[in-house]
């Protein structure tokens, strides 16, 4: 009787992973997304802040993008325990296959970049 509560216990953390790396991903873009708006108007002569620059905001919602993505990777993890079907793992394995192969390509672009 207590595998099932597990089980809810465990879906319910999977979902709260996987929204935790959705705000992540969706700070990071709102976030660079303003940062990159305001560059004009904080060039503007004795405006206090100097400005980030474009390398400087790539690698922030860069940096956002990776983590979240770690973050979806372990949700689609606890998920696969709770329910490992042949197919799961398939599916598990080429998300895992496809985020890591992105998540290589970001940090390779954040670091030549910087």
């Amino acid at each position: 009787m207590e595998v099932p509560h597990l089980v809810i216990i465990l879906e319910y953390t999977a979902w709260a992973i996987a929204i935790a790396g959705i705000a992540i991903i969706t700070w990071g873009v709102i976030r660079g997304t303003v940062e990159f708006v305001t560059i004009p108007l904080q060039r503007r002569k004795g405006f206090p802040i100097k400005p980030l620059s474009i390398t400087q905001i790539r690698n922030q919602v860069g940096q956002h993008l990776l983590l979240g993505l770690e973050f979806l990777i372990g949700a689609d993890v606890i998920r696969t325990v709770v329910e490992p079907s042949l197919e799961e793992i398939a599916i598990l394995g080429s998300i895992v296959i496809i985020r890591t192969v992105i998540s290589y390509f970001l940090n390779k672009e954040m670091n030549s970049s910087s």
